[in-house]
């Protein structure tokens, strides 16, 4: 093939190529998602002040109709096989003290009831943002005398799934005002829009300028994080959010950051504050 310089469309991202890449406009799809013909979730929401978009919408109106026919109903979404498996390490006993998750919080449909949705939380002993995961290593560690999970291994996804699953249908609200979150929300803006990589592009490139088009077969959402872990059909598995931004970054052909790093965590805060007001929809089903 013969290679030229061209500006891809939208992206403002220097590539060589004779073949000059369209971008196809097709926003949301309008429709109503109903988990089971029961649960109602909010897939529209005004958004935050301060917001440079007017409107968040979550990514299930961004897939196809059988993706989204999927995340409606229970026995097809292959992410609740995660959520199962969380159920029973919910009650498997680890570690020196003879514990498990429901010896301290019994019956999470209870206890964690909307827990899923104000995550992440400042953590004043840590002096950081601190998440699910981060929340779940925590108790193993202080409380359970049990290992912190590694990094999407062991129980952590299945776990961090089922605790999530439990504020199905409830609004996404961070509080910015305990601790140093707002510090940490400006970090994660500045992370947000920085290009990064050979291909010089941030999340904005895609998630902000470009949402509701097509760039080769992927239909470009506003990237709201309000369905991880979220079971993704190109994996055939759960996948986490960390691992979600490291996919990202790894696609600009930079050097991701580690997973739980200040990096991500930053970007964790904002990417959550942007998508405020939608419904917890983990496990949300993508493609």
């Amino acid at each position: 093939m013969n290679y030229s310089r061209f500006i891809a469309a939208g992206l403002g991202v220097a590539i060589t190529t004779t073949f000059v890449a369209a971008t196809v406009v097709a926003g949301p799809v309008e429709d109503t998602l109903v988990i089971d013909d029961e649960i109602e979730i909010i897939t529209r929401a005004p958004s935050s002040e301060g917001h440079p978009l007017p409107e968040v919408i979550s990514g299930w109106h961004y897939r196809t109709d059988s993706t989204r026919a999927m995340e409606a109903d229970s026995f097809a979404n292959g992410g609740m096989l995660g959520v199962e498996q969380g159920a029973a390490l919910w009650s498997t006993v680890e570690g020196s003290e003879g514990k498990s998750c429901e010896s301290c919080h019994q019956d999470a449909a209870t206890s964690m009831a909307g827990v899923g949705a104000i995550y992440p939380k400042w953590h004043e002993e840590s002096g950081r943002p601190m998440n699910i995961e981060l929340r779940i290593n925590a108790c193993r560690v202080d409380n359970m005398g049990a290992e912190p999970y590694k990094f999407d291994k062991g129980g952590q996804k299945p776990l961090t799934a089922f605790i999530k699953h439990q504020s199905l249908g409830e609004p996404v609200k961070v509080n910015l005002e305990e601790g140093e979150m707002q510090k940490w929300w400006e970090a994660g803006k500045e992370l947000y829009y920085k290009r990064t990589g050979q291909l010089n592009l941030s999340c904005a490139s895609c998630h902000e300028l470009n949402n509701g088009k097509h760039i080769r077969a992927d239909h470009l959402s506003q990237g709201n994080v309000n369905g991880f872990p979220t079971y993704r059909l190109k994996q055939g598995n759960l996948i986490s959010l960390h691992n979600r931004f490291r996919g990202c970054i790894r696609d600009t052909r930079a050097e991701f950051p580690d997973a739980f790093s200040d990096d991500l965590m930053a970007l964790e805060v904002y990417t959550t504050w942007r998508g405020q007001g939608l419904s917890v929809e983990t496990p949300a089903v993508r493609q």
